[in-house]
């Protein structure tokens, strides 16, 4: 199939390993137990209870996770205002939810072109059959023809299946995760600011 299809196949052979290896590297990045790990924001709040928030602490919770990192970011103005705090939080939020975003673009463009690189290659095969075979071509001939310039359009609508599935998926998931860490970063502040308690 992938030789009969001509060599509009290999931008295509080409973009099925770049799909299959960000959806491999984002279903790694993207696993809830390394972007929101459970119980984070309870040690926090716990050790912020016993010993405040020394630089040490914020470091390595910040080093933590990506939840870490916008959690430490308030707790480095815990002493600021409430205003201060939560903008230092959306700062680091909004830093955060761009990289989890990372290669969804690229994810989503293949899923995109792929049934369009596949119909190119569809018309340029047929195209060329018809230039080797013209009027006095068999219907046999014509067929077989017809047939090999269709398997571009299979192929590419066999990237763009999977390519759109997981990016949409995956898309949804880091909506998820960006709502849980501003839920999360709101308690923070109330309980740093005595708003709540935990």
């Amino acid at each position: 199939m992938f030789l009969a299809g001509g060599w509009p196949m290999w931008p295509l052979l080409l973009a099925s390993v770049i799909a299959v290896a960000l959806i491999i590297e984002r279903s790694i990045s993207l696993r809830r137990s390394r972007v929101v790990p459970p119980g984070l924001l309870d040690r926090i709040i716990a050790d912020l209870g016993r010993h405040g928030a020394p630089p040490e602490m914020v470091s390595r919770v910040a080093a933590h996770s990506p939840l870490g990192r916008v959690l430490a970011a308030g707790l480095r103005n815990i002493k600021s205002s409430r205003e201060i705090m939560k903008e230092s939080i959306e700062e680091a939020g909004r830093a955060v939810a761009h990289d989890l975003e990372r290669f969804l673009t690229t994810l989503g463009t293949i899923a995109a072109i792929s049934p369009l690189m596949g119909l190119l290659g569809t018309v340029i095969g047929m195209i060329e059959m018809f230039a080797v075979h013209g009027a006095t071509g068999t219907q046999e001939q014509v067929s077989v023809g017809i047939a090999m310039a269709l398997h571009a359009t299979a192929f590419g609508i066999i990237i763009a299946v999977p390519a759109t599935i997981f990016w949409r998926s995956f898309r949804r998931l880091v909506d998820d995760y960006v709502m849980e860490m501003e839920q999360q970063a709101t308690t923070l502040v109330e309980v740093a600011h005595g708003e709540r308690r935990r």
